[in-house]
This record gives structure tokens, sequence and C-alpha cells, in this order.
């Protein structure tokens, strides 16, 4: 039997990197309906960061490979937020684990992104 195990509409059929993205995008949701600017910014999903740390302008030290970055708006261009897709899944057991992993990592880069604590973008950071 060739073709697909199950059809495209179940779960089931969708990617790691699709799941990831969708995880991805109910953070930045969840964060839109008290921070409507973030319409303004594009969220990004990379596999990993580049070894030379030349990810759009973002530099990270060789002590820890980071979970994301940012990248401030300049000449003509969206800021973006980029979460790091392997080094979040490898930190994290499943599912549960990942989304909050990943919404932590979201609130943290938005933070930096608009100069706020963590806290301030959403009041529940860190209670996980």
């Amino acid at each position: 039997m060739r073709g697909p195990i199950a059809p495209p509409q179940v779960p089931l059929a969708a990617s790691r990197a699709e799941v990831f993205a969708d995880l991805v995008q109910d953070s930045v949701e969840r964060l839109e309906r008290w921070w409507p600017q973030l319409a303004d910014i594009d969220f990004l999903v990379l596999e990993v960061p580049r070894l030379d740390g030349r990810d759009e302008g973002m530099a990270w030290a060789d002590e820890a490979v980071p979970l994301g970055g940012v990248v401030p708006a300049r000449d003509g261009q969206r800021a973006r937020v980029v979460v790091y897709r392997r080094p979040v899944e490898i930190r994290s057991k499943g599912r549960d684990e990942r989304a909050a992993l990943v919404h932590e990592v979201v609130v943290e880069q938005v933070a930096e992104l608009l100069g706020l604590t963590p806290e301030t973008v959403d009041p529940r950071y860190g209670e996980d």
C-alpha cells in the first residue's frame, strides 16, 4: 500500500514543523489580544540558528544555543521575531511542555523587541 497514512485534514498528517509553527501562531494570537501592535511584527520559525551567528543580524555567544531572537525593523523591513524549532524541541519532552516553552520564548523575544519585561508582556510569564 502506498500513499498517506492519514487524510490531510487529520492532525496525524501534519509534520512536526507544521505543528511547531502552529504552536508559535497560537502563542502570538494569545498575546495579540493585549498587544495589537504585534500585527506589525513578522514571526518566523527556523530550524536552527546559524553557527556563525549571522542570522539576519542576530549574534549569539557560543556558551548556549539560543531558542529565539529578534531583528529590529530597519530599511523599510518589518521587525521579526524568530523561534528556533530544533533547540526548543530538544529542551521539551511532550506537546504541553513544548507549547509552554514556545510561549516563553515568544514572550521573551516580544519583550526584548518592545523594551519591556516579559512579565509586562504576559503577566502569567514564568508561572508554568
